[in-house]
């Protein structure tokens, strides 16, 4: 009987854990309580006088993310005064990548003077219940949680390569009521490293 009911349970928790459905744009977003490199812990309902949320999953040592960094800075500097609030989350495990540990989370935030909350997805249980699939993954949420846009940054990781800003198109559209012409586009990045 335990032979059978250990796997049986092994199975619902790695569904529970991984497997769970990916937010869609019109879904509302789970909130999450996760510690920044301060050492504070933030939580989107901690935020609630803001218009919206850009939540960004990243890390340290993906040459995608590395690559955003200081666009990541500059929407924070342009959107925050707006009531926008951007949300960098490290999704990986740094048992499977050691440069994306917490440690190393902070050294990297102090390098580059991060102007935004760098939280650490200890445990791995907020990314899948947002469907993240790559670092950076993009989640633009409005002031009532409910998703706007998924997908990139923009269409280019060379910043005088770029064409079209998917995300800052998006708060723009947000920003004066209209529709949001591309709610979501492929995120491309580095797979989040998890243990097998």
């Amino acid at each position: 009987m335990i032979k059978l009911a250990l796997p049986f349970l092994f199975f619902i928790l790695f569904n529970e854990c991984f497997s769970q459905s990916p937010l869609k744009v019109g879904d509302k977003a789970p909130d999450f309580e996760l510690v920044g490199v301060d050492d504070k812990t933030y939580s989107l309902s901690d935020m609630k006088d803001k218009k919206g949320y850009v939540v960004i999953f990243t890390c340290n040592h993906c040459p995608y993310s590395v690559a955003y960094e200081d666009r990541i800075i500059q929407l924070q500097k342009d959107y925050e005064p707006k009531g926008y609030q951007v949300i960098a989350i490290n999704p990986n495990d740094p048992a499977v990548n050691a440069d994306d540990s917490f440690a190393k989370m902070k050294i990297r935030a102090n390098e580059k003077s991060f102007n935004f909350p760098y939280l650490f997805d200890e445990g791995q249980k907020v990314y899948p219940k947002y469907g993240a699939t790559r670092t950076p993954h993009v989640f633009f949420l409005d002031s009532n949680l409910i998703v706007k846009y998924i997908g990139a940054i923009d269409d280019s990781t060379e910043p005088s390569g770029v064409d079209e800003k998917f995300l800052e198109n998006a708060l723009i559209a947000h920003i004066n009521n209209v529709k949001i012409e591309m709610p979501f586009t492929k995120a491309i990045g580095c797979t989040i490293k998890r243990k097998k």
